[in-house]
């Protein structure tokens, strides 16, 4: 897993809290920062330890998640952050039966402060990172900062027919996502199928008579879908025995911009996925607009005209960890 703290608004920084005196400890509780260390134990007191500049530091459960509290947060969803950085502020400092200082911490005071100051403010449209934290039939879990999540659909992830969101994305994969909408309860819906690029765009780096490697995303009595880039697919003979996500070449016949249509031919049923995943354009292509580096100029021409990017300053500034 990766770091409790979206990468969305903060700089790459080390997972672990160095090792800090207590001078800088009290200087970042005076001044609410989000600091980020690994959680060490969930303990028979229903709290997480941790330990801060060779001190020993107390998450009680309340204080665990936002909504601990009240009972919403179940066990299993604080245990599981034993061994994973997790974000927090500095509450307060105690004494133990030794004299020695205990800290107090609260994820849920940090999550607080992360969506009044930063969450809260964005809009639909906006462009945030994330990372991916699971990944269920229906779609993937992000975290958008702090440990708070949010569902990037399965329909959201593409245009051409997938099975799986892990054809799309993985567990730990950093990516940016656009925020489609809000949910009933207040939580994002995000989406990247938008920051796939146009089907002309995508269609411009191809040309009749190319013979290319694209995967199979469906099957039909009238033809085979076959996607040669994100947001980009063709029709190709029906193939029933070719299964969704298996790699081909496919000669490019036609294509037509009037109908946003491709019109391939299958030239090799049967491609080693992984020996072609590095010269497959779909593989090759998700690492370029959802891995967290930066978009080519098509890519980025496409962005401009679709979504604001309201974040580019923001993102950088807010919730920098303290080094």
């Amino acid at each position: 897993m990766k770091d409790d703290a979206s990468v969305s608004y903060r700089k790459q920084l080390p997972q672990l809290l160095p090792a800090s005196s207590a001078a800088e400890l009290r200087a970042a509780m005076a001044s609410r920062e989000i600091l980020q260390s690994t959680a060490l134990a969930f303990d028979t007191q229903r709290q997480l330890r941790f330990e801060l500049g060779g001190c020993r530091a107390v998450m009680p459960f309340g204080q665990c998640a936002d909504g601990a509290d009240t009972g919403s947060v179940r066990d299993i969803a604080v245990l599981t952050r034993v061994g994973r950085p997790t974000c927090f502020v500095i509450e307060g400092i105690d004494t133990d039966e030794n004299g020695q200082p205990v800290y107090r911490l609260s994820r849920a005071e940090a999550q607080r402060m992360c969506k009044a100051e930063y969450l809260d403010q964005l809009q639909p449209g906006d462009i945030l990172p994330c990372i991916v934290t699971h990944i269920e039939p229906f779609g993937a879990f992000c975290d958008v900062g702090c440990g708070i999540s949010a569902l990037l659909p399965i329909d959201c992830m593409s245009v051409s027919r997938i099975s799986s969101p892990a054809d799309r994305v993985s567990v730990g994969q950093q990516i940016l996502c656009a925020i489609k909408s809000r949910d009933a309860q207040g939580r994002f819906v995000l989406t990247i199928r938008e920051l796939l690029g146009t089907w002309a765009e995508n269609a411009a780096a191809f040309t009749v008579g190319e013979t290319v490697v694209g995967i199979v995303r469906s099957v039909e009595e009238y033809g085979t879908f076959i996607e040669i880039a994100p947001n980009l697919a063709g029709l190709a003979e029906s193939c029933p025995d070719l299964p969704p996500g298996q790699a081909v070449s496919v000669y490019i016949k036609n294509i037509l911009p009037e109908k946003m249509n491709d019109k391939l031919v299958i030239v090799n049923h049967a491609l080693n996925r992984d020996a072609t995943a590095s010269s497959c354009g779909t593989s090759s292509r998700r690492d370029i607009w959802t891995g967290g580096s930066t978009p080519r100029p098509a890519a980025a021409s496409a962005l401009r005209r679709i979504l604001p990017q309201r974040l580019a300053i923001r993102r950088e500034t807010l919730y920098t960890i303290r080094k």
